[in-house]
């Protein structure tokens, strides 16, 4: 069967742009590059598939502001990174792609990558076989995993838009205001306090750096369950647009799953709610909250993927949560979080 997913940065692009004007520092963007394979990659991990990857790029940009330089480093950025995966035993190529000057319709730029892959149809997972007595594991998000050159803040390639308006001051708005729109609500756009070469305190490094952090990829840690465990493993489920509740996308009615013993909340994800006032409900909803893959399996399984992941790629896993049974109509999830329980429910499928 083939497999085939588009994805991208996102917003994440807007903020290398402002870090690139800040610093001059154009090698930022590399990180963007991989930010756009990345959330392709790890998605296409969760229906079972692991290898033999063709990746391309499309870059749509304002000519008058992106430079070639700044296509160069993302064309560059984008091979090296394909490259590393190859290094790391997955097995993956660059194809090329797109760029395209779009003055009328893109502000600053955009970047985004589509990939497409062959494998056989028995193997593939499916969210369907999630069932009463699954643990869930947690792979987390940040810290420094044994092919990352520096500490990841974990916050991979969502809620951008939010975490850079709600930390970044109004000097954003005033020096480039082609970096947000001007139709929003008059106080939404940088309203928080901090320049991108401030250092909160705890922080490793300076704040815009911490944001810019390459989203980390799994691949050779579930190429390595998938190889020893694929039958035991029930999903796979990437937690990124809708944070902790993208679950509920996938489940089967009649199961509830209960996630309650949480990683320490990532230093970067506490500023932003702290900063932004932002509820507890919406943070869980927006960001992955400390473990960005979650891994439904048995018991036994769980406790090898959870040593593995530790002493072969400096990954800290747990078990985060547990699966139970719920009316045969409905679909249901429970955060029980240090800041409150968060209750959804969801008719069947």
């Amino acid at each position: 069967m083939y497999l085939l997913h588009a994805d991208g940065a996102g917003s994440k692009a807007i903020l290398a742009y402002l870090y690139w004007k800040e610093t001059g520092d154009v090698s930022v963007f590399r990180g963007i590059a991989q930010d756009a394979i990345v959330m392709n990659l790890d998605d296409m991990l969760c229906a079972g598939c692991y290898d033999g990857f063709l990746f391309n790029s499309i870059i749509n940009r304002n000519a008058r502001r992106i430079p070639g330089e700044v296509l160069a480093s993302l064309i560059s950025g984008t091979k090296d990174f394909i490259d590393s995966l190859e290094a790391l035993g997955i097995r993956a190529k660059f194809s090329g792609g797109e760029t395209a000057d779009m003055n009328d319709a893109v502000q600053t730029l955009t970047v985004d990558s589509t990939g497409v892959a062959r494998f056989r149809r028995q193997d593939a997972i499916s969210a369907a076989h999630i069932q009463v007595g699954d643990v869930v594991v947690g792979l987390a998000s940040d810290g420094q995993s044994i092919y990352e050159n520096e500490p990841n803040s974990g916050i991979g390639s969502n809620g951008l838009t939010l975490a850079r308006h709600v930390l970044l001051s109004e000097y954003y708005a005033t020096q480039y205001p082609e970096s947000y729109d001007s139709a929003q609500p008059k106080g939404y756009a940088y309203k928080g306090p901090h320049r991108l070469a401030d250092k909160p305190k705890g922080f490793p490094m300076p704040l815009g750096r911490y944001l810019l952090s390459p989203t980390r990829t799994y691949a050779p840690l579930i190429r390595d369950l998938l190889m020893e465990h694929r039958a035991r493993i029930h999903a796979l489920i990437h937690c990124t647009g809708g944070g902790q509740t993208k679950i509920l996308g996938f489940l089967k009615a009649g199961l509830q799953v209960v996630k309650k013993d949480w990683f320490p909340i990532p230093l970067l994800f506490a500023r932003i709610q702290s900063c932004g006032n932002v509820s507890w409900e919406e943070m869980y909803e927006v960001f992955n909250m400390g473990h960005r893959m979650e891994v439904y399996t048995d018991r036994k399984t769980a406790e090898w993927l959870i040593a593995h992941a530790r002493k072969t790629y400096h990954i800290e896993a747990k078990v985060v949560g547990y699966v139970h049974d719920a009316q045969a109509h409905t679909r249901q999830l429970r955060l029980q979080t240090p800041h409150g329980t968060f209750f959804y429910e969801r008719p069947p499928l």
